[in-house]
């Protein structure tokens, strides 16, 4: 079995906030056929079976075309007889004509086989040229059919697999848009807008450096759909849970044997986004990227007032604006003398929380941060983050890494952080 990736998302709602998800990538699975009662046999579902590695040889002209954007080899293995599935196609492969695809790769895995019929588990992975150094991936389910034993395999379905993401292309035509750190890819929005969005990004790419120090490679994807809804399309999520999120960054954490598979993706919601203004954009993207630039270092023991709250200290440093103005509701509850008694917690962060309490977790966690740079500098910080990251799961993570750092434990420091939101917000 291939081993189970965590996906990160990393989402804003006025303040950001994160979701871990677990994930499962394909794996071959060898399941010997089975005869039922009378003698019928049962379909075949195997990932090395003649199906499979006939379906394997298809889907390699299928991925040449694309990367060759050559149309009639990729409808070549579309049924003839398939008319909207044939339309659909030739959309899809025209949608990806302005993306600067590096590879396009299928591994398929497990097929189920039954006369000629073909269902085949399959994961779609493509590199961006320049941005990418590991494939992102995207699970689809294929439906093959062919005339008689003897005939090719031809495909007459495509669709995303159950529970998975729709990829942008799926959505219409892609416009690509290139800034100096960034690559701006959208569906169904004005040129002008995602132009603005990557000339946003390419300040906030830096930004993002600035704060951390150690080496990534500071060119970030933005991918913008055409709406809400389909955002959470590009998320296989409910769109009611990202409405009024501006932004979200998601990606496998770790490849195979551990290895950093750097393929994330900043996702922007393009009506929240538009609310925004030129400040407030800016501290959204920074965060996101932000992210990005962390991710490595990001880890299970990482708690989210951490990577949530370092995000922020690294979009809000150079902006000038003062604790009041970043945490107002986390100042309301100081001067109600509704001290929180401790760190924010995971669940504190749910997405369902309570819209000023979440907006309370997230100040909470940025003043932690800024407190750890202020009185132990910025160094510091950053050591803390890679320290806690480092941590062999997350019970002990941060309690090991503040004394090592930061030479105190978490009690003292979230005393320490109690007087801190009191003399900087009371």
């Amino acid at each position: 079995m291939a081993e189970e990736a965590r996906t990160r998302r990393d989402v804003r709602r006025g303040r950001p906030r994160t979701r871990r998800a677990a994930g499962a990538p394909l794996a071959a699975l060898l399941l010997a056929g089975m005869l039922l009662a009378g003698g019928c046999a049962a379909p075949e579902r195997l990932a090395d079976s003649a199906a499979a590695r006939q379906i394997t040889a298809v889907l390699d002209r299928r991925a040449a075309a694309v990367l060759h954007h050559d149309t009639a080899a990729y409808l070549a293995v579309v049924d003839p007889g398939a008319a909207a599935l044939r339309t659909a196609q030739r959309a899809e492969l025209a949608g990806l004509a302005d993306v600067p695809l590096r590879s396009w790769t299928y591994t398929v895995g497990p097929v189920t086989a039954e006369g000629d019929r073909a269902t085949a588990d399959v994961e779609l992975g493509y590199r961006l040229e320049g941005f990418d150094t590991a494939p992102a991936t995207a699970r689809r389910t294929l439906e093959f059919a062919r005339d008689g034993a003897g005939g090719p395999w031809q495909l007459t379905a495509d669709r995303p697999a159950e529970g998975a993401a729709v990829p942008l292309w799926d959505q219409g035509t892609v416009v690509a848009v290139r800034g100096t750190h960034s690559l701006v890819l959208g569906v169904g929005r004005p040129a002008g807008e995602l132009r603005e969005i990557a000339e946003t990004a390419d300040l906030a790419v830096p930004a993002a450096s600035a704060a951390w120090p150690d080496r990534w490679t500071a060119r970030v994807v933005y991918l913008v759909p055409a709406s809400t809804g389909d955002m959470a399309e590009l998320l296989a999520s409910p769109g009611g849970s990202y409405r009024g999120i501006a932004a979200v960054t998601t990606g496998a954490v770790t490849g195979a044997e551990g290895e950093p598979a750097l393929a994330d993706r900043v996702i922007v919601n393009p009506e929240a986004y538009a609310s925004l203004g030129t400040f407030g954009r800016r501290v959204v993207l920074t965060h996101e990227t932000t992210h990005v630039a962390t991710r490595t270092a990001t880890t299970a023991a990482t708690p989210l007032w951490l990577s949530e709250g370092f995000a922020d200290w690294a979009a809000y440093r150079e902006e000038g604006r003062t604790a009041g103005e970043i945490a107002p509701e986390l100042a309301a509850a100081v001067r109600a003398r509704e001290l929180p008694a401790a760190l924010p917690g995971d669940d504190d962060f749910a997405f369902d929380r309570d819209a000023d309490a979440l907006a309370r977790a997230y100040e909470g966690g940025w003043l932690a941060c800024a407190l750890v740079a202020e009185e132990w500098g910025e160094d510091a910080l950053t050591d803390l983050y890679r320290a806690v990251g480092a941590h062999d799961g997350r019970e002990g993570a941060v309690e090991s890494a503040m004394e090592k750092v930061l030479g105190v434990g978490e009690r003292e420091f979230t005393t320490r952080w109690r007087g801190y939101l009191a003399d900087r917000l009371g």
